[in-house]
């Protein structure tokens, strides 16, 4: 490439500056994980921190912005009917870091300039993140859960900055300590963004 042409540079070199945030918000994203597992440890303290969810013992650490809901609070109550929520922010941070961690740099996900000319007029999350809000409400049912198998359908993009609700909630008892799901992710509007089917065994929480 020559780099004669101004107008030739334009979307790759939004693309680059782009992608050059992509360390730095992921280094926050951690840093900010970091310091709420060290919260959870008593060490520290981050702000807001009086608004976090009861703790689940399974799970390393949560953010002020995260919340949680469930219908029952022990492995033992668990049957048709009872469900759990997991309900947080999907940020410009955690769309880089994600993209770093898979390899995904799909631009459809990272540049701006490029994103505005497709479809959706702009960046969207990607559909395999907005799907792991679907694993993170599942491991805050009672007890420890093994995720063994999902069918979902994508319904709708999720825009970068959306507050995204995934719900899950029991339809059978399979036995053997398994159940099958409805398993869903919905934005704040309530539009339905996946719309798909888990199976988990859940144990024992570990001693």
């Amino acid at each position: 490439m020559s780099g004669s042409s101004d107008e030739g540079e334009t979307p790759v070199t939004e693309f680059v500056d782009s992608w050059s945030d992509a360390s730095k918000h992921a280094v926050n994203s951690y840093v900010e994980a970091n310091r709420a597992f060290l919260a959870g440890m008593g060490l520290s303290s981050p702000a807001g921190s009086e608004r976090d969810p009861a703790p689940i013992p399974s799970l390393a650490h949560g953010l002020p912005d995260w919340t949680m809901e469930r219908s029952v609070e022990t492995r033992e109550e668990l049957g048709v009917g009872e469900y759990v929520e997991f309900t947080k922010p999907v940020t410009d941070a955690d769309v880089h870091a994600f993209a770093q961690a898979s390899g995904d740099t799909n631009r459809l996900h990272l540049d701006e300039g490029f994103a505005s000319e497709s479809r959706f007029g702009g960046r969207i999350v990607h559909g395999t993140l907005v799907a792991g809000l679907i694993s993170a409400a599942l491991a805050r049912l009672p007890g420890l859960t093994i995720y063994l198998s999902e069918n979902m359908e994508f319904k709708g993009p999720a825009r970068i900055g959306a507050v995204l609700t995934a719900r899950c909630e029991i339809v059978e008892d399979l036995g053997d300590e398994k159940y099958r799901l409805t398993a869903r992710v919905t934005d704040a509007d309530g539009n339905e963004l996946i719309d798909g089917e888990a199976v988990v065994l859940i144990d024992e929480m570990p001693e």
